[in-house]
């Protein structure tokens, strides 16, 4: 099974001057969501399927799989190497070695080259090759009828295999917070992206036009924003003043655990929905906020501070 892959493009916003930044924020079709072009619509997603693959060993190596078990039908169906390396697109001295390769770790000869006479020599498969044809295509039938039920047997399989596919993930932000795109504010360069996570508290994230139709985003689309830890800023609000920052990212928190180092604290807030998030701050600065487990803070953060990704 082939584990999710993940796209990060070049999300750093530019200058909202139309002066500096040439034809593209002169363009209406890529400045007004009305009157975009449709065939530049983002591209449909496949459903997740449960995948995988079947091949034979002999011993520690391996004698072939679905690609050379291609290649001995083709030679059963052509005659020749030269017709069977072509129809599987293969060089011909490709075909020869993997031939070579499958006589040797079988025991015994799979391919037989017939002595040319009146009508021109050939290639031809013994009955062990034929028989391996045959076992092959009905274990693949098999395991492609186990691979159906498989996934049919398993409840929300796709929703499982996403998160599976996050969690593998790696990068060096600390946060990773998964959401649904909820709305899309379009700008002559730079897009305002809302990602709202399963507490109901929303990240707003700026990133270029270009790279909001690169990743495919739209409204209710699922994405994930990368926060590097010391891009975030902690605050604790004194006799519930309103807080004015040109931050624009506020997240409201209890604190949860704070790991001090010999410079700087590690600060971890549990969001509503039981999402984390995590701050580097100084110990002076830990000290001067008094936070401590149990602590109510907020978690700020500049929307050019949120790197957007989604799944392939």
């Amino acid at each position: 099974m082939k584990r999710p892959s993940w796209r990060l493009p070049d999300m750093s916003p530019k200058p909202e001057n139309p002066s500096k930044v040439g034809p593209r924020a002169t363009n209406p079709s890529a400045t007004n969501p009305n009157t975009a072009d449709p065939s530049a619509a983002a591209p449909i997603r496949e459903p997740v399927e449960l995948g995988g693959s079947v091949w034979f060993q002999s011993g520690e190596q391996t004698l072939g799989g679905a690609a050379r078990i291609a290649l001995l039908a083709a030679i059963r169906d052509t005659g020749s190497i030269t017709g069977a390396a072509k129809a599987v697109g293969m060089s011909y001295k490709a075909a020869w070695d993997a031939i070579d390769t499958m006589n040797n770790l079988a025991g015994e000869p799979l391919v037989a080259r017939a002595a040319g006479g009146k009508g021109g020599g050939g290639t031809t498969l013994t009955p062990r090759a034929v028989r391996l044809i045959d076992t092959f295509r009905a274990i693949e039938h098999e395991h492609r009828r186990f691979l159906e039920r498989a996934g049919a047997a398993i409840d929300g399989f796709a929703n499982d295999w996403a998160l599976i596919g996050r969690m593998g993930m790696k990068t060096s932000a600390r946060n990773q917070l998964y959401g649904k795109v909820t709305s899309i504010r379009r700008g002559a360069v730079n897009d305002e992206v809302s990602l709202t996570l399963p507490g109901g508290q929303t990240i707003v994230s700026v990133l270029t036009h270009e790279s909001t139709e690169t990743l495919g985003l739209t409204e209710g689309a699922a994405a994930f924003a990368l926060v590097k830890a010391s891009w975030v800023m902690l605050i604790v609000e004194e006799d519930g003043a309103p807080l004015k920052l040109s931050a624009r990212n506020q997240l409201r928190g209890m604190v949860h655990s704070v790991k001090r180092g010999a410079v700087n604290a590690e600060v971890s807030m549990t969001l509503d929905g039981g999402v984390v998030i995590t701050a580097v701050v100084t110990n002076e600065s830990a000290d001067a906020l008094g936070v401590a487990d149990g602590t109510a803070a907020i978690a700020a953060f500049k929307a050019s501070s949120v790197i957007l990704g989604v799944s392939d």
